[in-house]
């Protein structure tokens, strides 16, 4: 019965949210269903050379096996041996104008079951902000609406999470956080299902109020080729922690999931370049002063 309702959720969510987004593009979705042989399957939307996204995708992934993936028992390792069943739904959207952020979104559930023994369950997600130039109000409009998704259940899942979120999108070997954050949250079973569910519709629900006014805000702004470098290279960095440490990523490889819909996240234009500084008193360096540094802004 668990399952059953959230999946439900996670469906209507998927659909929701692309339904909201294809108004504000002008561009359909493709959607692709896709089955996995080991068990289940999902929806892939993804857009590409809309009018708004360059590239975007809101996946819905429900898939089963006889054995939990080493990402999933690295911090549990007493659930290896466990069959399994995920379900999810994850949103990762780049738009064209460097001045509109790249955003994630992500909620799960995962139950995991063994002969003779209480099946574990827990809850995972959150969203993320990733700003390629920054804007106060942009950035505290999106924290404070995290905070609002979170405020119903108690005052300290916000604090937590979002320093939660500061943590876990941090690119280790680069030193630098990979966005300005928002909130992260895993293995949440506690203190009962309805609460760690409601919690999660909660955050699920508040993705669009807190990213589509950001999104209108900075779409139809001016920009040179100038400012489509600087977003090409700092994408450079989301490439780098989807592929070293999102452990999301590591889940649906090592479980054998559509590798299309895994590697959508990706953006479709980045670029590297060796040993880069920002010029002193530019807006690029702004955004490393003043917006990648795990700030507090509600």
């Amino acid at each position: 019965m668990n399952t059953l309702i959230v999946r439900t959720f996670l469906f209507e969510l998927q659909e929701r949210i692309v339904e909201c987004l294809e108004k504000l593009d002008g561009t359909l979705f493709r959607r692709d269903r896709w089955e996995r042989s080991e068990g289940g399957g999902g929806l892939s939307c993804v857009m590409e050379r809309g009018n708004v996204f360059e590239r975007g995708g809101v996946n819905y992934s429900h898939v089963f096996g006889q054995g939990l993936p080493a990402s999933a028992t690295a911090a549990r390792p007493e659930l290896s041996g466990r069959s399994f069943e995920a379900m999810g739904v994850s949103i990762v959207l780049h738009p064209y104008n460097p001045y509109a952020p790249t955003v994630h979104l992500n909620v799960r559930f995962l139950e995991a079951s063994k002969e003779g023994a209480e099946s574990v369950w827990w809850f995972g997600g959150g969203m993320d902000l990733t700003p390629y130039y920054g804007f106060e109000e942009d950035a505290r409009h999106f924290h404070q609406t995290c905070k609002d998704a979170l405020q119903p259940f108690g005052d300290n899942y916000h604090p937590h999470f979002k320093k939660w979120c500061d943590q876990y999108f941090y690119l280790k070997h680069r030193k630098e956080p990979r966005g300005i954050g928002g909130i992260f949250f895993d293995d949440l079973s506690q203190p009962d299902f309805n609460t760690c569910f409601n919690l999660t519709k909660s955050v699920g629900n508040h993705f669009l109020l807190a990213y589509v006014p950001i999104l209108e805000r900075r779409l139809n702004m001016s920009y040179s080729e100038h400012e489509r470098d600087f977003q090409a290279y700092r994408r450079g960095r989301y490439v780098e922690f989807n592929l070293v440490w999102d452990r999301g990523t590591l889940f649906g490889l090592q479980t054998g999931g559509r590798a299309e819909s895994i590697l959508m996240s990706l953006p479709p234009i980045v670029k590297w370049r060796y040993s880069w500084e920002p010029e002193s008193g530019s807006e690029e360096e702004k955004l490393y002063r003043n917006f990648l540094i795990g700030k507090d802004w509600v």
